[in-house]
């Protein structure tokens, strides 16, 4: 199978790939820290509600409401 990036991926490493450009300035440095760490909390909020699903889905298997 095919490996795609999500948005929020590529999102993710294009704020990176700023972050480590030395014509930043410090104040541009921080804002992309900031967004970055936005953007990997959505994805482990994410992360987390799937997991959650997955849980209810594996103990209505179990219980037979599958």
């Amino acid at each position: 199978m095919a490996e795609t990036k999500t948005n929020q991926e590529m999102s993710i490493e294009e704020t990176l790939e700023k972050m480590e450009d030395r014509d930043s300035s410090l104040e541009e440095t921080f804002a992309n820290y900031e967004l970055g760490m936005k953007m990997v909390k959505s994805c482990s909020d994410q992360i987390d509600r799937v997991e959650k699903k997955i849980q209810v889905l594996a103990e209505e298997s179990r219980d037979g409401e599958f």
